[in-house]
C-alpha cells in the first residue's frame, strides 16, 4: 500500500498518520471524495507536505481510506461472530458491512478512474470478511436459521445489492434500517 515504509513509523509520525486517516474518512464522507487535500490537512491539524509525506498522492490517501475501513469492517465482524449465535452473528455482519461499506462505490470509482486497481489493495481484508461470512452462512443453515439453498455468492450478491440501496437513501436512517429488514427477512426460511 502507498505510503507505507520498510521500517517502523515514529510515534509522532505514526499519529500523524492516524489523524490524516480519521480526517480523510470524515471529510470524504461528509463532502465526498473531491475535496481537495489541504482542506483533510487542515481537518487534521497537520500541514499539506505531511499529509504528502505519508500519501503521495490523492489517490494513495483514498487508498489507505478504504482498506482501513475495510480492515476494521473484517475486525467488528469477526468480533460480532465471536460474540453471538451463528445467525444472530450472520445477520449481524450483514449490517454491519452494509453500513459500514456505504460510500464505497464513490471512492472505488475515483480510484478506478486513477488508474488503481483497488481490488488488489482490498484482497486481504476482503478475503477475510469471505471467510467469515461463509463460515456463519454455514452454521446457520445448519441451524435451520437461513435458507438452505443460499451461497455465499448469493449472500455476497445482497450485501452489495443493499449497500447500493444504502447508498441510495443517503442520511435516511430509518429508510436504511427498512431495506436491511427486508433483505434479512429474505434470508430466513419460510
Amino acid at each position: 500500500m502507498s505510503g507505507t515504509q520498510d521500517r517502523p513509523l515514529r510515534a509522532d509520525a505514526a499519529r500523524n498518520r492516524a489523524k490524516l486517516l480519521d480526517a480523510a474518512t470524515a471529510v470524504f464522507a461528509a463532502r465526498g471524495v473531491g475535496v481537495p487535500t489541504e482542506e483533510i490537512a487542515r481537518a487534521a491539524g497537520v500541514g499539506v507536505g505531511t499529509l504528502f509525506r505519508h500519501f503521495p498522492t490523492k489517490e494513495a490517501l483514498l487508498e489507505a481510506v478504504m482498506v482501513r475501513r475495510l480492515e476494521t469492517i473484517a475486525a467488528g465482524a469477526a468480533r460480532v461472530a465471536a460474540e453471538s449465535e451463528p445467525a444472530d452473528a450472520l445477520f449481524a455482519c450483514f449490517r454491519l458491512i452494509a453500513e459500514q461499506s456505504v460510500g464505497k462505490t464513490a471512492f472505488a470509482g475515483a480510484l478506478a478512474a486513477a488508474g488503481i486497481d483497488v481490488h488488489t489493495s482490498l484482497r486481504g481484508p476482503s478475503a477475510a470478511i469471505r471467510e467469515l461470512l461463509a463460515d456463519l452462512l454455514h452454521r446457520a443453515q445448519r441451524a435451520g436459521a437461513v435458507r438452505p439453498g443460499l451461497t455465499l455468492p448469493d449472500l455476497l450478491a445482497l450485501l452489495v445489492g443493499a449497500n447500493a440501496a444504502l447508498d441510495q437513501l443517503g442520511p435516511d436512517a430509518a429508510g436504511r434500517g427498512r431495506v436491511l429488514e427486508v433483505v434479512l427477512t429474505g434470508l430466513r426460511p419460510h
